[in-house]
């Protein structure tokens, strides 16, 4: 992660799908001097979206925002950019992966939000994605989640809670801490 000296900049890029921009926008990092501390890329449609967190001095960072609007032109995408600090945590937390498989329904995503958010646990980080079932072909939703939860909660009652809650809505889930 970067180092408390490093200014951090936090840049989202979205645009048409095609070969070479991850290419493309990584080499106008490198070229501005920065570093890409951390990413998430995928495919959303036809629509390719990124998000970077890049680090490097002030200088560096500068020379970098200044080279976005640029940028933005010629790969054809939407390109914003905020500085941003590193992440301080007052109290330790437990990183914990969610996974919940379910017959795709509206709610289920704003379900499980509400659970945590309701027992000031963080959702770090939440993927989603719908296929068809293997054998049947019905519509199933899938969700995987890393959750901060305070050293302070009790391990065990969150996740009865947790499996209750979700054999309330019919959906299978899977809480455990994360290893490694």
């Amino acid at each position: 992660m970067a180092t408390s000296t490093n200014n951090l900049l936090v840049i989202s890029a979205l645009g048409p799908d095609r070969p070479g921009l991850v290419n493309e926008l990584s080499l106008a990092i490198l070229n501005c001097g920065c570093n890409i501390e951390d990413s998430r890329m995928t495919i959303l449609g036809g629509e390719f979206a990124v998000i970077l967190l890049v680090s490097g001095n002030w200088s560096t960072i500068a020379k970098l925002e200044n080279a976005l609007a640029g940028l933005e032109e010629r790969l054809g995408m939407t390109i914003q950019s905020k500085r941003t600090e590193a992440r301080r945590s007052e109290e330790p937390l437990l990183p914990y992966t969610v996974e919940v498989v379910s017959i795709d329904h509206p709610g289920i995503v704003h379900n499980l939000a509400e659970f945590f958010s309701s027992r000031e646990i963080n959702i770090q980080e939440l993927t989603t994605g719908s296929y068809a079932a293997a054998h049947t072909g019905a519509p199933m939703f899938s969700v995987h989640m890393t959750v901060n939860i305070p050293a302070g909660v009790s391990i065990s009652a969150l996740r009865e809670e947790f499996m209750d809650f979700c054999d309330a809505l019919n959906l299978d889930a899977i809480m455990e801490p994360i290893k490694g």
